[in-house]
């Protein structure tokens, strides 16, 4: 399912992300990126800016609202997600859902 949408220097950057952990992402209808992942991997790619190739990195993670992703240009921020906190609360979850199954099996 389509993810979000960016427009950066007039390209069109879309993001992907399946159920099934497949990430990918498109630059003007173009896949560039595609892997599968579980828990958020990152894509390097370039995109045409000013007659200029430029370098470009997304990350997928995880945060507190779900799928978050942070976007660079040349190294440069462009958007970034909050995305500290997730994995601890789902191991902290994953612990008291496994005590909890285990002692009603008692």
């Amino acid at each position: 399912m389509k993810y979000t949408t960016v427009h950066l220097g007039g390209n069109k950057i879309e993001l992907f992300n399946t159920l099934l952990g497949k990430e990918t992402v498109k630059v003007n209808g173009e896949v560039v990126s595609s892997t599968y992942s579980m828990l958020g991997a990152e894509h390097t790619f370039t995109v045409r800016e000013d007659g200029r190739d430029l370098e470009c990195t997304i990350q997928f993670g995880f945060g507190m609202n779900g799928v978050v992703f942070d976007l660079y240009k040349e190294g440069t921020p462009i958007i970034e997600s909050e995305q500290k906190g997730c994995m601890g609360m789902f191991i902290v979850f994953i612990i008291v859902f496994s005590i909890i199954f285990v002692l009603s099996q008692i």
